[in-house]
């Protein structure tokens, strides 16, 4: 399995960077999660857009779901259109991005279905499993699991006791961590700190910690130092570029 960072700015793409956006690979199936602003140009870098097997959407902020009308364009509007391109979110979290383009101009080129919680599925060789985290709208975690290796995904989420079912002894963690140490008082119950991140991965023995969605234009530096305060083992910011290969 190999996990590719496209980007991990939170809500809007600093100079030079991305929003969330993470392809993962296994025995020749691709899954894109999170197609945030300007994560497609990096997407086709390494793969071409009719390449994408799948794609998983956390939550229908834009800045994890912008791209992926870019993307089912370039797949749509080809001169070689691929088959439907299977699109998996929250309930009515793609509304927004799938009503930019004219009705019926991407017909045939995608389908969606429905992530609810405690209910497995199963993409080429992955499986996967969702929780629902608690978020200013509804977000999923994401365990997606090949090969005996897993990556587990929070998404955007506020405390949680299901965060370390989701990360429980998983391969890499990407965990949201907006902040180093300390949420504004009125996003505390849907945003979490890279010290959060830190103690989840602990708690749950991970064996590979990868803090996200940092707000644009802040330095690395603060959130490594909260999360190593609770988390010993292997630590990195995902940065556009990263690549993870697990075996």
């Amino acid at each position: 399995m190999r996990l590719t960072v496209l980007g991990g700015c939170g809500a809007w793409p600093a100079a030079g960077q991305a929003c969330s956006g993470y392809l993962v690979e296994h025995e020749g199936f691709q899954v894109l999660i999170d197609p945030g602003y300007a994560t497609l140009p990096r997407l086709l870098e390494i793969t071409a857009a009719e390449r994408v097997d799948a794609v998983l959407v956390s939550h229908g902020h834009p800045d994890h779901c912008a791209d992926l009308n870019p993307l089912l364009r370039a797949r749509a509007l080809g001169d070689a259109p691929p088959a439907a391109l299977p699109v998996h979110a929250p309930p009515g979290a793609l509304d927004a991005v799938l009503a930019l383009d004219r009705p019926g101009m991407l017909a045939g080129s995608f389908t969606v279905g429905e992530l609810a919680p405690g209910r497995p599925y199963e993409l080429g060789p992955f499986s996967l499993d969702v929780w629902s985290l608690p978020h200013h709208v509804p977000n999923a975690g994401l365990r997606l699991s090949g090969g005996g290796r897993v990556i587990a995904y929070t998404g955007d989420t506020g405390p949680s006791p299901d965060l370390a079912d989701l990360a429980r002894d998983a391969d890499v963690l990407l965990a949201e961590a907006t902040y180093p140490e300390r949420v504004p008082e009125e996003d505390a119950p849907y945003l979490s700190t890279a010290l959060d991140a830190g103690r989840t991965a602990a708690t749950a023995g991970v064996a590979r910690l990868l803090l996200t969605h940092l707000w644009p234009d802040t330095p690395r530096e603060p959130a490594l130092a909260a999360a190593s305060a609770r988390y010993a083992g292997d630590l990195a910011v995902a940065e556009a570029g990263l690549v993870v290969d697990l075996g």
